[in-house]
């Protein structure tokens, strides 16, 4: 079609999205481009504009690393994440659920762990914690034989794969449930962390006014064949920021409490104040399947400088 007038440009596109053979796609790229345009159309967008929007996205591949996914982390903090995860869980968003964001730090291949061992490969500053989940069925019935990937931030709010001091998968492994769907391993209480600000996330919240921390947070995700995997986050329901999370991803179902003990820990070597955590996680009948991971590798060199933006 040769184009006569704005209104053309979108009718034109559309038409070439409608060769498409496959009908998911075509619905997807067709409703895209109808939203793209008329976000256009709506904010009678600049040239000027438009050619700083094209810079924010080429700068997301850019800084996408091994290491680091900005793409992911944006994702986030513009609630992308969390709608997403809202609108494919709990009966397809119709009934709580305990699925969450995957965030931008999960590895694949975490190392395999027996029940009641601990996930702490190196020295890592943080008070004990003994940390006890089940898996169940919508039922109700324990789960067993589930595959279940935990990973967390630091006692100082440092994943792994950010910190060169830490040790390679630290604070990252894989348990097995039992006959009644149980989990249990020792770890570290963690901390609330910024996100990193150094790129397109940190110059979008800045010009919000916006803070860039994640209240504190254990990662599950939980495997098994016949059920829709499930990412998971447990949140410490003493963090300060769990109402304006940067991610949006705090909900009422996933927030917990960390039990204060004082008598002798469950593991004789832990001595003085230790936490206890217990969680419960429904999963769905579905597909197991196994997104991209997010990072695949480990960062060398200096550990990075912690940046906190203020909220205005």
């Amino acid at each position: 079609m040769i184009i006569g007038s704005q209104d053309d440009v979108t009718k034109a596109v559309l038409e070439e999205v409608a060769r498409a053979s496959d009908p998911r796609f075509k619905e997807l790229l067709s409703a895209a481009v109808r939203h793209l345009h008329d976000f256009a159309r709506e904010t009678r967008l600049t040239e000027a504009e438009f050619h700083k929007i094209c810079g924010y996205i080429a700068k997301l591949g850019q800084l996408t690393t091994p290491s680091h996914n900005e793409v992911v982390l944006v994702a986030g903090s513009l609630g992308l994440s969390s709608l997403v995860c809202l609108l494919n869980n709990g009966d397809q968003g119709q009934t709580e659920t305990t699925a969450n964001l995957m965030g931008p730090f999960w590895r694949m291949n975490s190392p395999s762990v027996e029940n009641g061992g601990s996930i702490l490969r190196s020295e890592t500053a943080g008070e004990p914690v003994f940390v006890d989940a089940w898996v169940r069925d919508r039922d109700g019935k324990p789960v067993a034989g589930a595959e279940v990937d935990v990973w967390q931030a630091s006692g100082e709010g440092f994943y792994e794969n950010q910190d060169p001091t830490q040790a390679d998968m630290n604070l990252r492994g894989k348990f097995t449930t039992d006959d009644q769907g149980h989990i249990w391993f020792r770890t570290i209480k963690p901390q609330g962390y910024p996100i990193p600000v150094s790129g397109v996330a940190g110059e979008l919240l800045r010009a919000q006014g916006r803070h860039n921390m994640r209240p504190a947070h254990i990662h599950f995700m939980i495997y098994k064949p016949g059920y829709k995997t499930q990412f998971s986050q447990v949140y410490s329901s003493d963090d300060p920021h769990l109402e304006t999370d940067v991610q949006f991803g705090v909900t009422r179902a996933l927030v917990a409490d960390y039990e204060c003990h004082t008598e002798p820990a469950p593991d004789p070597a832990v001595t003085g104040t230790w936490y206890s955590l217990e969680r419960h996680f429904i999963i769905e009948p579905g597909d197991a399947m196994l997104p991209n991971p997010p990072i695949t590798g480990k960062a060398s060199g200096e550990r990075p400088v912690r940046t906190v933006l203020a909220r205005s």
